[in-house]
């Protein structure tokens, strides 16, 4: 027989990480090739791992609710074959036989002060778990847990990352105030009163709480506002929507007609569709589109639309559907939420007028369409001015005020109102 390793995949450009959520299976069982193994959660969408070998599972490495790396194994695997006891990593060419040798993580290097030893800081206080890279981290810095209790975490279930405390450490050596952290609710907690029900924030929650703040921190949000005549888009769609509905069998809403007038916009002011990192602007080649998704718990999700300039309407209004039954399915998976340039919500499928919405970091931009409303407006005419009903929207474009300002912030969000007014009624889908 031969033993191999399993190794937490990697699910995303941008994930690092996972939480074992749930093992489907036991050491002794017998598995197929493909079969899912386990259920893990990342940042951003939870998902099954299925097995890359068949053959027996015999050791479990990493327990439910524990955090692995990506690249790090997880569980170990008995296959058929010669008798040959020996670790076959896939990411790697050699590997230890040595089993043991798969949970040694390699030595990590804090610079020390130099005005403390490890033995300052004792964690039987600790009311959270702390990986060994923070404590590590923390015993250098002489960072008593009475502190380290009061970083605000970035990791899974609110745990502190190696991030997160070596800004707080770089932030300690500055002198500079950390006092924001005290504002959290361990230290003003709400009142509780008689007849109050307590709801603990499940796990998505708690990234969408913690991804919104930080991105009203990063970046300075400015909004500006557009009310667009959309009567020929309200028309066009009323006319075609059962044509659609009978030869694609999807239907046909508005948003794919928004996405593509965003789109466009977006070709005429490039400079819309960056990203920032440090003092570089990054002009993305690619015009990725994501989505807001309400979920049937209350929570928010948004699948990325890749390469939307390269769909026509058809094409979008599939690719519209098919993501947004797939995010209240929970059926996504992790790459499709990520790799977004620009981002549109629809605020007005709840009845909303208008919002002003927070952009999905590293973007510098986000729209929110609101509801289309009747209303009596001017119109010009060859024979003068009238007054008609109008079918009306509110678009709100939120822009990140370090690289974008109200010029391009304004005219960009003007030119997705010109591309909608201006559609034309007769084309054909």
């Amino acid at each position: 027989m031969s033993l191999v390793e399993l190794i937490m995949p990697k699910m995303g450009e941008s994930i690092m990480e996972a939480t074992i959520l749930n093992w489907l299976k036991k050491p002794g069982d017998t598995i197929e090739q493909d079969e899912s193994l386990l259920e893990v959660a990342t940042d951003k969408v939870d998902t099954e791992v299925p097995s890359t070998h068949g053959g027996i599972l015999k050791e479990i490495l990493a327990k439910q609710g524990e955090v692995v790396q990506v690249g790090k194994p997880i569980a170990i695997i008995s296959t058929e074959g010669e008798e040959e006891i020996e670790m076959v990593t896939p990411v790697k060419e050699k590997k230890s036989a040595d089993v043991k040798s798969v949970n040694m993580s390699p030595p990590v290097q804090v610079v020390s002060n130099g005005s403390s030893t490890s033995a300052d800081v004792d964690f039987k206080t600790a009311t959270r778990f702390y990986s060994p890279l923070v404590k590590n981290i923390a015993k250098e810095e002489s960072i008593p847990v009475s502190e380290l209790e009061t970083i605000s975490g970035s990791g899974a279930d609110g745990r502190v990352t190696k991030k997160d405390i070596l800004t707080y450490v770089q932030h300690r050596k500055l002198g500079q105030s950390v006092s924001f952290q005290k504002t959290s609710s361990a230290f003003m907690p709400s009142s509780v009163n008689a007849g109050d029900e307590i709801i603990q924030m499940d796990r998505m929650r708690k990234m969408i709480a913690e991804r919104m703040v930080d991105s009203k921190r990063i970046a300075p949000h400015v909004t500006s506002f557009v009310e667009a005549d959309v009567t020929n888009v309200v028309f066009w769609r009323n006319k075609m929507k059962d044509e659609f509905k009978s030869r694609e069998g999807d239907a046909l809403t508005f948003t794919p007609i928004f996405i593509e007038a965003v789109v466009l916009a977006i070709k005429d002011f490039p400079m819309i569709n960056i990203q920032l990192d440090g003092d570089r602007i990054i002009k993305k080649g690619d015009i990725n589109i994501g989505m807001a998704v309400a979920l049937p718990s209350g929570n928010l999700i948004v699948p990325v639309i890749k390469n939307a300039d390269q769909y026509n309407l058809t094409g979008l209004a599939k690719a519209v559907n098919d993501l947004a039954k797939r995010a209240r399915e929970n059926k996504l998976k992790p790459d499709e939420l990520s790799g977004g340039t620009f981002t549109i919500s629809n605020v007005g499928s709840f009845g909303n007028v208008m919002g002003t919405p927070i952009i999905v970091q590293p973007q510098v931009g986000i729209i929110a369409v609101g509801t289309i409303q009747k209303k009596p407006a001017v119109i010009e005419t060859p024979y003068g001015d009238a007054i008609a009903i109008r079918h009306k929207m509110f678009l709100s474009h939120s822009y990140d005020h370090r690289v974008v300002d109200g010029a391009l912030g304004g005219s960009m969000v003007r030119r997705v109102a010109d591309y909608l007014e201006k559609f034309d009624i007769t084309r054909a889908i």
